[in-house]
């Protein structure tokens, strides 16, 4: 074991504050890595408030991280000392049931290790996150950064990217179709980017007119006001597939009559119950809804080569860990364009 410095939510009714915890030593199939950036996500707020009623303390939050490689065990393949990586929202699982052998270890069956707010596969060991300094993961868990890419924007994609990208991906959304994007947030720029770098014609969907020129700086092709009735009903029946990034409870009843024939529409956003809406919606004419969870290791790796190859990251901005209760309240108040990242450089080390 070995002592690591953080930030940690001691209650859901105080603030983070320095926390030193630590970490197992490096195993044959671990990689130490030291933590360099570590991006905010909207769920470390919910999580260390308990706005979920599953919070554990104290909680390091943290699942969007990057890194250098320090030390690797024995029987590490794949990173070496020096290479850049990085962690994201789990750190193990079974890797056994029939999800883990599918490279679906987000839907393990018998349980995921998640990053923070968890337990190790003894179910009983707690899990800490990125806002420290050091963490060490089963090699598996970790997906390696090419040196393209700008690190500290490279951080959110290990949520906010892989959330996105995964459904992009299962649906095989690509040349030819059209795609709206619901929401523009930090889920949804990253999902505007990666529609776009796919192929598809792209529009943003939102209920602020203002955000039309950002939307299209990332790359939509088009803005659709969702609360002009007459340009919803001009784009009705229109889309091959959307992807609804709404964090919140809200009608999905308006998005769905913009679905043609055997159109998708992906919740990747909302935790929390919808509004009721007609089966007559899906029916005719044959359209689905449906979710989607992160993603496995191997689509992140493939992510992760995806935007090294087409210079794919986050908008971010940059702040230091002893600001991180100021930066709590920016992001209740959604005050971020679009990501909030961590320079883990400036951790008090006292």
């Amino acid at each position: 074991m070995f002592e690591v410095h953080g930030y940690a939510a001691k209650s859901a009714t105080t603030d983070l504050v320095p926390f030193t915890f630590n970490r197992r030593d490096v195993g044959a199939h671990d990689v130490h890595i030291e933590i360099l950036f570590s991006g905010v996500c909207h769920s470390d707020l919910h999580q260390a408030k308990g706005d979920w009623g599953n919070s554990n303390f104290p909680m390091v939050p943290g699942h969007e991280i990057v890194g250098r490689v320090k030390a690797v065990g024995s029987a590490v393949k794949k990173l070496k000392v020096g290479d850049y990586a990085g962690v994201g929202c789990m750190v193990d699982s079974c890797r056994t049931c029939e999800s883990c052998k599918k490279d679906l270890e987000q839907y393990c069956q018998v349980h995921t290790s998640f990053t923070y707010n968890g337990t190790e596969q003894d179910k009983t060991t707690p899990t800490y996150g990125g806002y420290s300094t050091d963490i060490v993961t089963e090699e598996r868990f970790v997906v390696k950064i090419s040196d393209k890419l700008d690190l500290k924007a490279t951080a959110p994609l290990l949520c906010a990217g892989i959330t996105t990208y995964s459904p992009l991906r299962h649906w095989k959304v690509g040349p030819g179709q059209k795609v709206g994007v619901i929401g523009l947030g930090g889920l949804g720029h990253m999902g505007v980017k990666f529609a776009k770098a796919l192929g598809a014609h792209v529009t943003m969907i939102t209920t602020s007119e203002a955000k039309g020129a950002d939307a299209k700086r990332l790359g939509a092709d088009e803005v659709l006001v969702s609360t002009d009735p007459k340009q919803m009903e001009a784009a009705a029946s229109k889309f091959d597939f959307l992807l609804n990034t709404v964090p919140v409870s809200h009608d999905i009843l308006p998005y769905l009559m913009l679905l043609k024939l055997d159109g998708t529409m992906v919740l990747v956003g909302a935790l929390t119950p919808l509004d009721a809406f007609p089966g007559g919606a899906l029916m005719l004419p044959r359209r689905t809804v449906a979710g989607s969870a992160i993603g496995g290791m191997a689509e992140t790796q493939e992510m992760m080569d995806f935007c090294a190859e087409h210079n794919i990251v986050s908008d971010i901005e940059v702040v230091d860990m002893a600001s991180i209760n100021e930066t709590y309240v920016r992001l209740a108040k959604n005050d971020v364009r679009y990501r909030f990242v961590i320079d883990m450089a400036t951790m008090p080390k006292g």
